[in-house]
């Protein structure tokens, strides 16, 4: 069955009465995408902040009467918001398509340095015998294909390798789809601990280790006011923002212990420098970026 698409550029204002009349009207789903590729920095907790420019799409599976639908909508805006003029709504009619299975199709296997692999739930491991890592990224960030996230996961790779992860306790800041916390305790660590604002996040983690057949007491998940300040961590990630990370400088600093080792992603190349120079303030040894696809991974001590 072929289904009818609604798709308007929107102010983020606008996302919310647009969306109502369009549910109003039938939609059976309503989904927001960036227009530009801008990231939205880390939100309060509880809100659903949105891009600049913002594509709002609505499906519809009633073919019927899309130009008096549109003019009920058009009325009902220029009713409710009579001094903005409604967006531009276009019509496009799409094939029929599995959905799901297309982005299942997607998301294939991939090899992270050495020996991690990060394989989706729903595909066999290419290697049997290498460290696999079974992934749903569910509601959350974090599948492994962002470079942000290859970036670290090749780090924490690189620390198997040498033995330098062996038993050793991570705090994972912004911990998503509890990819990074769960590839570090498969790799050899001895627990991992995971914060993030988003309860979605938490719960997907907790699937994925679930998963993974990692026991609870080894992976702690909760929100960051829950950790102990005073608690330092031989390993640190943090894959959030380049904003944020700077932001949290003080508090993401404060857990490196002694002689411990920090990775730091979800920063630009060109926003390195003023994250370096934020951590380094708070008395860190930080290395030479290391660049993928336009993205920086900073890594750096804490001196013993």
């Amino acid at each position: 069955m072929p289904w009818l698409q609604l798709k308007a550029h929107i102010a983020p204002e606008q996302a919310e009465p647009l969306e109502e009349l369009l549910l109003a009207e039938g939609a059976t789903a309503i989904t927001l995408q960036d227009a530009h590729d801008d990231p939205v920095f880390e939100p309060e907790r509880g809100t659903a902040p949105l891009w600049q420019e913002t594509v709002l799409t609505g499906l519809y599976d009633d073919l019927e009467g899309v130009n008096a639908m549109l003019e009920r909508v058009r009325q009902a805006w220029a009713a409710e918001q009579p001094e903005e003029p409604c967006p531009e709504i276009e019509v496009e009619l799409l094939a029929d398509r599995d959905w799901e299975r297309e982005w299942m199709d997607d998301f294939q296997p991939l090899q992270m340095g050495e020996r991690l692999w990060i394989v989706p739930s729903w595909h066999q491991p290419p290697q049997p015998n290498a460290v696999n890592l079974h992934l749903d990224p569910g509601l959350a960030f974090g599948t492994g294909s962002h470079a942000t996230t290859a970036l670290c996961l090749a780090w924490l790779d690189g620390l198997a390798v040498t033995e330098a992860l062996d038993g050793q306790a991570v705090l994972d800041v912004g911990t998503g789809s509890g990819i990074l916390a769960i590839a570090a305790l498969k790799l050899g660590a001895s627990r991992a601990v995971g914060t993030d604002i988003d309860p979605q996040a938490l719960t997907a983690s907790r699937d994925n280790a679930e998963r993974n057949g990692i026991e609870e007491a080894r992976l702690r998940l909760c929100y960051p006011e829950r950790l102990d300040d005073a608690e330092a961590f031989p390993i640190v990630v943090a894959n959030i923002l380049a904003g944020p990370l700077v932001e949290l400088a003080t508090m993401i600093a404060g857990h490196v212990a002694p002689g411990g080792r920090l990775a730091l992603s979800g920063v630009l190349a060109n926003q390195a420098e003023e994250v370096l120079a934020a951590y380094r303030d708070q008395g860190l040894i930080m290395d030479e970026p290391v660049t993928s696809e336009g993205w920086a991974r900073l890594t750096g001590r804490r001196p013993g």
